[in-house]
């Protein structure tokens, strides 16, 4: 059972997606790279071919504790048009149950309502269509139970939000420190 799901979509930023699963694995949080369409690989905005753990249709929602998406052009776009995955997104935000969201996809939230009277960032372009309550210019910023970031930069603190929040700050700070982030260099 996976704590946590990340949605590919043809045209995601693959970056974002693998810094996020990487980390939430090293602090030992199940997550599964969930393919949004019928096939289990799936072609990112850079040519780079990856196989999900799954398929959308494989997976049981209501196991999960949080919902990710990774931007990237057209895989935000794409994720957007996903009827199945906008309504789990819909019930998440109304059962209290956490979101993320990087790069462009901050827009899905926003069109969908979801960050109505939250805080929330996104990549600097995509800022005036975003739709939330207040756009703060950050690299993370978490308002309730909704986590939103700004890019492929600001991914390792993005995925630190994630795990401070699926277990606790330590591990994050554990995790940041193993793969040598902002270390203090002699």
């Amino acid at each position: 059972m996976a704590q946590a799901y990340i949605f590919l979509a043809e045209g995601h930023e693959e970056v974002e997606m693998l810094t996020v699963v990487d980390m939430l694995r090293r602090a030992k949080i199940e997550i599964d790279m969930v393919s949004i369409g019928s096939e289990k690989y799936v072609t990112s905005s850079h040519g780079v071919t990856i196989m999900a753990d799954k398929v959308i249709d494989e997976i049981n929602f209501s196991e999960a504790e949080m919902l990710i998406l990774p931007g990237g052009i057209p895989g935000t776009p794409n994720l957007r048009a996903c009827a199945t995955l906008c309504e789990q997104l819909q019930k998440f935000a109304t059962d209290g149950k956490w979101l993320a969201a990087v790069c462009a996809a901050p827009t899905v939230l926003g069109e969908l309502g979801i960050l109505d009277g939250h805080k929330a960032t996104c990549y600097p372009t995509f800022a005036d269509k975003i739709i939330c309550g207040e756009y703060v210019k950050k690299p993370v910023v978490r308002d309730g139970k909704v986590i939103t970031s700004r890019g492929m930069g600001t991914c390792i603190d993005f995925a630190g939000e994630i795990i401070t929040v699926l277990k606790d700050a330590e591990t994050a700070e554990t995790v940041k420190k193993a793969i040598i982030y902002q270390d203090d260099y002699e």
